[in-house]
């Protein structure tokens, strides 16, 4: 959320970067509700002083027997106490309207951003690895001979519908093994806590992350009213929710593996083939929780990690920085990292890592205390993929595939698959 001071101080500039985004400009909307949520603000502040005055009056006018005067005093009170509380109601209607306006206003892009509208215009940063040449036309993985026994599409269909898959097998266990180094991996060598947090959400805790109110859409809600997390960035940065931390506790860095859910709502018709895009999917997902001056330098830090995870699976991939006009909604600025997929002959996204600011913080009212003393100050909040474990068994199972329809595991699943090196074209490890 944006601090609405700065808005006062500088319309101009908030303007300037929601028309970066491609948004509408917002300040004299703002601006207005806070200037009518101030005035009255003062308007109450006003009568309620006269109320206290006046009820002081009242006790000295029965004193002297002035039962004139006593009257007025009594009626006065009694209508400054009505206007106060009429006038109190109405700020805090008019803070709410402020309050949802700063609500569904997007992060400001970071000046280093690239212009741009869409995915065509971000802009590549580097590349690792070189794809694999095939001595055949390579398949989708769902199409690969040892994956089409262990990836059923029709039983998930008939269970929950489109979007949806059932695994078995060999590939299931390639799946659950992912999981599992991908956790190791950035425990052991990235120092991440490895955190377990619930999938279930109050609204608040949506809010906080910024999936609520413009994007309730996206995601599904029970019917006792919990929300289902779109990704552990939800929990992981709401550890921190009303919160006023030590500096010396900063940064901290979480990592969690979880179910997640979506909706879609905006891709039909995208990606139907396959599991690249789910309702249902895992995720090992990276939140840090950091010091305004170190955001930056943990933004690379948390890309570095996500791209250590490809590297160590020997999976190529080309980290690009988004453009404002295909950066997320809490966003400052956001590096996709896109693993290479012979089968579609192209690199698709396997992490988005984001830097926020103190967006999200200001949402959470989340603080730290300076270590020199002074006022608590906002946290700074950042999240990344590391990695989205479908679409990196997508890419396992494609860049490994053989031409007999087997595929060939990297080497840092052996341990985690009992030593099995390879899915047979049959379905089965060996």
């Amino acid at each position: 959320m944006h601090d609405i001071r700065a808005i006062r101080e500088n319309p101009a500039a908030l303007d300037a970067a929601l028309a970066r985004r491609g948004a509408e400009a917002a300040s004299a909307r703002v601006l207005e509700l806070d200037e009518k949520r101030r005035s009255v603000i003062h308007a109450a502040e006003t009568a309620q002083a006269e109320q206290k005055r006046a009820s002081k009056e009242v006790g000295a006018a029965k004193a002297s027997g002035d039962e004139a005067e006593f009257e007025r005093l009594r009626a006065l009170v009694a209508e400054k106490k009505a206007e106060v509380a009429r006038m109190q109601a109405e700020a805090k209607a008019l803070d709410a309207q402020l309050t949802d306006v700063l609500m569904t206003l997007p992060n400001t892009p970071l000046s280093d951003v690239p212009e741009g509208e869409d995915e065509a215009d971000n802009v590549e940063i580097r590349r690792w690895g070189t794809p694999r040449e095939f001595a055949f036309a390579p398949k989708e993985h769902f199409e690969i001979d040892g994956v089409v026994p262990g990836m059923d599409f029709e039983t998930a269909a008939k269970l929950s519908g489109s979007r949806f898959v059932v695994l078995t097998g060999g590939v299931a266990r390639i799946h659950r093994a992912l999981a599992q180094f991908m956790l190791d991996h950035h425990v052991e060598n990235n120092g991440l806590s490895e955190t377990w947090t619930p999938v279930l959400v109050r609204d608040e805790m949506m809010q906080g992350t910024g999936q609520l109110p413009k994007f309730g859409e996206d995601s599904y809600q029970t019917t006792n009213g919990w929300w289902l997390v779109p990704t552990a960035e939800v929990t992981l940065t709401n550890i921190v929710n009303g919160l006023t931390v030590d500096e010396a506790s900063l940064p901290r860095r979480y990592v969690a593996h979880t179910q997640c859910f979506r909706s879609e709502a905006g891709s039909a018709g995208k990606d139907t083939a396959g599991m690249l895009r789910q309702h249902q999917f895992e995720k090992v997902e990276m939140v840090s929780v950091t010091h305004p001056d170190r955001s930056l330098d943990e933004h690379d830090r948390m890309t570095r990690c996500a791209e250590g995870v490809l590297e160590a699976l020997g999976l190529p991939y080309r980290t690009v920085v988004l453009c404002t006009g295909d950066m997320g909604f809490g966003a400052q600025k956001t590096h996709d990292i896109e693993v290479w997929l012979p089968g579609q002959n192209t690199y698709r996204e396997i992490s988005s890592v984001s830097v926020c600011g103190d967006f999200q913080a200001r949402r959470m009212n989340a603080r730290f205390k300076p270590a020199e003393g002074g006022k608590p100050e906002f946290l700074h909040t950042l999240n990344g993929s590391g990695l989205a474990v479908g679409r990196a068994l997508i890419a396992v199972l494609e860049n490994g595939q053989q031409e007999d329809g087997a595929v060939e595991l990297p080497q840092a699943l052996h341990p985690y698959l009992r030593g099995k090196t390879r899915l047979q074209a049959d379905g089965t490890l060996a």
